[in-house]
């Protein structure tokens, strides 16, 4: 059950998201439905929120995202009482089988940016302070990050020079995962993660002009696992 001004509010922030692919912003939702105080939009936020017809989007100040609407709406008139008994009546909307909103192509969020990492030889993967766009339909659950791809040694996974890797940050990858391998604690790689016997780990590239590269399983740290890729052709 949605109140008439919850309702109101859902349409307008779906109305905005497919035509500029932005939220509102709490002030134009204030106006938009005539409410006295931001306090009101945040109450009807939260509302909505709760019952899963939008959610707040991570990494992002002002992003909602709206995961459904009601359909077969029909406003419910409230039951007759009598006059000593009557409290302020509320129109309110039933919301009868859910439907699904795919969200807005075109949402992004911003992951840091960690410099160059080898697709080649190990070499040190760099610190900074950048962070990049990132469509979020390309990133699940979890913390990422970014890093440029140098080198062409996962040509044949379709990893290229110049291409940015997305990362989920974790330590732990499965045998035959693309992983961020830190080496000795100075350099890092981006390979195929493999456990051999005797506590050996093998990095694979994915260029036959490359070899695999053995390490005791004690110098290799999985810093993240390869979550997708963005190219740029300019």
């Amino acid at each position: 059950m949605l109140t008439a001004k919850q309702h109101e509010l859902l349409q307008f922030i779906q109305q905005r998201l497919e035509a500029t692919g932005i939220s509102p912003s709490f002030e134009e939702m204030k106006e938009a439905l005539d409410l006295r105080s931001k306090s009101g939009v945040h109450r009807l936020i939260s509302a909505l929120e709760e019952r899963q017809f939008i959610r707040r989007l991570p990494n992002r100040a002002r992003a909602l995202e709206v995961l459904r609407q009601p359909d077969n709406v029909t406003r419910v008139t409230p039951p007759v009482v009598a006059a000593n008994d009557r409290a302020p009546a509320k129109d309110v909307v039933s919301a009868r089988t859910p439907r699904l909103v795919p969200p807005p192509a075109n949402d992004v969020v911003e992951v840091p940016l960690h410099g160059r990492i080898a697709a080649g030889l190990p070499i040190e993967a760099m610190e900074d302070h950048q962070v990049l766009p990132v469509p979020a339909a390309l990133l699940g659950a979890g913390e990422h990050y970014a890093l440029e791809v140098s080198g062409d040694s996962m040509v044949e996974a379709g990893i290229l020079d110049g291409d940015y890797a997305l990362v989920k940050r974790t330590d732990d990858a499965r045998d035959g995962e693309i992983v961020v391998a830190l080496i000795r604690g100075e350099e890092a790689t981006l390979k195929y993660l493999w456990r051999e016997k005797g506590g050996m780990v093998r990095l694979d590239p994915a260029n036959a002009a490359y070899d695999p590269q053995l390490y005791p399983a004690g110098d290799v740290l999985v810093q993240g696992k390869l979550a997708g890729l963005l190219r740029r052709y300019n």
